[in-house]
């Protein structure tokens, strides 16, 4: 059966001088402000991702042309420079932050994070931005969640919402997976939290027959092409979800929790929440 694709696009920071570690998952102001302009000339409706989430759901059908934008980790630029960039074109988008990586540019940050330095929103720009785009959450510390043991992973994910819905004094429904990783397990312990939907990245098109606790994203990087960029507004260039998970996804699963079984590079996890 074929499905119609629905580009649901992940970026992360948008800055024109990101620190190191970021550059390769970091789009300048411009390509960013071309790309989304590039949506609107190609006929694309942006809709807001609980609207994606819904159909999943069985609720109202998306528009002919959906598309759905959203970011990871909470870096400082989505204030200063992505926000009013979708503003000005009347564009929704979910931001998806990680907790304990907020605060500005002090280290270690409120909780601690896996994250590297970065300047990062604070919570009072995350409660500003809360009136124009949804907030969702990104664990506390970001970390390898299906590479961690079970209540370890567990107080990631729950943390996160409470903290959140603590700080913003409403329901927070939508999640991602640190680096897009989650498997069975983790996406109960996401369900059994009370989350309504999860994004991975999967490197492919979502539809509306996709899975609400694993939808598929396409990331945007530094890399990016033009060309790339317009084959999958035009619905081209990747699978389309449902698709079963890769085999190679499967085996670098297996070497990771490996390596975390050896190297233990999760201690920073036993800081209490607050």
């Amino acid at each position: 059966m074929t499905y119609q694709p629905v580009p649901v696009f992940l970026y992360h920071s948008v800055s024109a001088d990101p620190p190191s570690w970021i550059a390769p998952f970091t789009v300048s102001p411009r390509v960013f402000a071309e790309q989304l302009d590039l949506l609107a000339d190609n006929g694309l409706e942006v809709v807001p991702l609980r609207r994606l989430v819904a159909s999943l759901r069985g609720g109202p059908p998306l528009p002919a042309r959906p598309a759905v934008l959203t970011f990871d980790d909470g870096f400082a630029d989505f204030h200063s420079t992505v926000a009013p960039l979708l503003a000005a074109r009347g564009l929704p988008a979910t931001l998806y932050v990680t907790t304990g990586a907020l605060g500005g540019l002090s280290w270690p940050p409120e909780n601690a994070s896996l994250l590297p330095p970065a300047p990062m929103l604070t919570w009072r720009q995350v409660r500003e931005l809360d009136l124009l785009v949804e907030i969702g959450g990104h664990t506390r510390a970001h970390p390898q969640l299906d590479a961690l043991p079970r209540q370890a992973a567990r107080e990631e994910i729950e943390g996160c919402k409470a903290r959140l819905e603590d700080t913003l004094g409403h329901r927070v429904d939508a999640f991602a997976y640190p680096h897009g990783y989650n498997d069975r397990a983790v996406r109960r312990l996401v369900e059994e939290a009370g989350w309504a939907s999860a994004t991975a990245v999967r490197y492919g098109f979502s539809s509306g027959a996709d899975e609400v606790l694993r939808i598929a994203r396409l990331m945007v990087r530094a890399d990016t092409t033009r060309d790339r960029f317009l084959a999958w507004v035009r619905g081209a260039g990747a699978p389309v979800a449902p698709f079963p998970e890769r085999t190679r996804t499967r085996a670098w699963r297996g070497y990771r929790r490996l390596r975390a079984g050896i190297d233990h590079p999760y201690a920073v996890l036993s800081t209490p929440a607050r």
